[in-house]
C-alpha cells in the first residue's frame, strides 16, 4: 500500500467520522470554522472535471464538491452475512435492545487498508442509535431475529443482531475513475465553503447500482 494512502487514511478517520470531529487540536479558528461548516452530502454525480465534481443532491439542487489532491475514493458494493466472517473488520450502526445488544441498522465491510477506522463504540448521527467498528470474533449464529455476530473493540465487545433486511455493503479501496455520471455518492463530513461549494477528502461513491447509506 503507497505511504500516500496510509497517511490519507490517517486523515480520514478524522474527517470522516462524526465523533472524531471533537478529537481534533484547537489550532487555529479556521479549524474551528470549518468543524462548524462540516456537513453531511447525498446525491448522484452528474461529472467530474480535474478535481471537481458536479452533484446532484438529494434535495434536488445542484452543486460543485472539491476533492483534496490526495482525496480518498470508496467503492461500496453489495455483500451479505456470507462475507462477515471471522477477523473480519466492520462497522455497524445499530439501535440498542433492552438485552444489552445491538440490532442493526446497517454493516459495512472495511477492506483490509482501512482495519482500525473509527474502532470502538460510541453514540451515531440517528438519535438513539449507536456505531461499533471492530472485529467479528467466533462464529455468526443464527437466531430468530436475524444473524447474530460478536464484535470486538480495544475495549470491550457487543453482541449485534443483524436482521435478514439490514443492507450489508462492503468498502473497497477505489479511484476517479469510480466518480461516473449517475452514480450515488455520500460524502460524510464535506467542509461549506463561504461561496456555497463544498471540499472533502473522501467521497464514497456505489458501485453496481448501491446507493451508499
Amino acid at each position: 500500500m503507497a505511504p500516500g494512502l496510509i497517511a490519507c487514511l490517517d486523515r480520514e478517520i478524522r474527517a470522516c467520522w462524526p465523533w472524531e470531529t471533537a478529537k481534533r487540536p484547537a489550532g487555529s479558528a479556521s479549524s474551528a470554522q470549518q468543524a462548524q461548516n462540516t456537513v453531511r452530502l447525498r446525491g448522484a454525480v452528474e461529472k467530474l472535471d480535474g478535481n471537481v465534481v458536479s452533484i446532484k443532491l438529494s434535495d434536488g439542487t445542484s452543486s460543485k464538491l472539491a476533492l483534496t489532491d490526495n482525496a480518498l475514493v470508496v467503492g461500496v458494493a453489495k455483500a451479505s452475512m456470507a462475507d462477515i466472517k471471522e477477523g473480519v473488520f466492520l462497522g455497524s450502526a445499530a439501535m440498542p435492545q433492552p438485552d444489552g445488544s445491538q440490532k442493526a441498522l446497517e454493516v459495512h465491510i472495511f477492506p483490509e487498508q482501512m482495519r482500525g477506522t473509527g474502532e470502538g463504540h460510541r453514540p451515531f448521527t440517528t438519535p438513539g442509535s449507536t456505531m461499533t467498528n471492530g472485529t467479528t470474533a467466533g462464529a455468526t449464529v443464527s437466531g430468530v431475529d436475524g444473524s447474530v455476530m460478536t464484535v470486538k473493540y480495544k475495549d470491550g465487545e457487543k453482541k449485534i443482531v443483524v436482521p435478514p433486511n439490514v443492507p450489508i455493503v462492503r468498502y473497497e479501496i477505489g479511484s476517479r475513475a469510480d466518480i461516473k455520471p449517475g452514480v450515488a455518492f455520500i460524502v460524510t463530513a464535506a467542509i461549506k465553503k463561504p461561496d456555497g461549494t463544498y471540499e472533502t477528502p473522501r467521497i464514497n461513491v456505489g458501485r453496481d447500482g448501491v446507493v451508499p447509506q
